[in-house]
């Protein structure tokens, strides 16, 4: 995926809410890429927790956007904790959801869901997935 990297594609005003959301500071990290090799999720996503990491350091909003990472993350603080810079990406990657989702674009439609696929499926993980995934 090629990346533009000019002052038009840049946005300092989504660096500065990343950063208040998630309370971590992303331009500590030095792409060493161990999150990305200690990521359970690695097979899932498009776009790797380095590669994320590198965007949210040139603020690049629609690459951020287009990438399904924040929403695949499990969550499971492995990359936070072989960080060599002690970086909590789960929080940027809960901060990056939530500036998405305070858009009022929902990343699962609940009333898309067939009846068949809700039944089958146990009531806590409905609940927390749409707590992640909904506005």
């Amino acid at each position: 995926m090629a990346i533009d990297i000019s002052p038009r594609a840049t946005d300092d005003g989504l660096r500065r809410k990343i950063i208040e959301i998630s309370g971590q500071n992303f331009q500590q990290c030095y792409q060493c890429g161990t999150c990305s090799g200690s990521c359970p999720m690695a097979d899932h996503i498009t776009v790797m927790p380095r590669r994320i990491m590198a965007l949210l350091q040139l603020g690049h909003r629609t690459a951020l956007e287009e990438a399904n990472t924040p929403w695949i993350c499990a969550s499971c603080h492995t990359c936070m904790v072989r960080c060599p810079r002690g970086i909590d990406i789960t929080k940027l990657m809960e901060a990056i959801r939530l500036v998405r989702l305070r858009q009022n674009l929902d990343h699962i439609n609940p009333r898309k869901l067939k009846p068949g696929e809700a039944a089958d499926l146990p009531q806590i993980a409905m609940v927390s997935g749409f707590r992640k995934m909904t506005s």
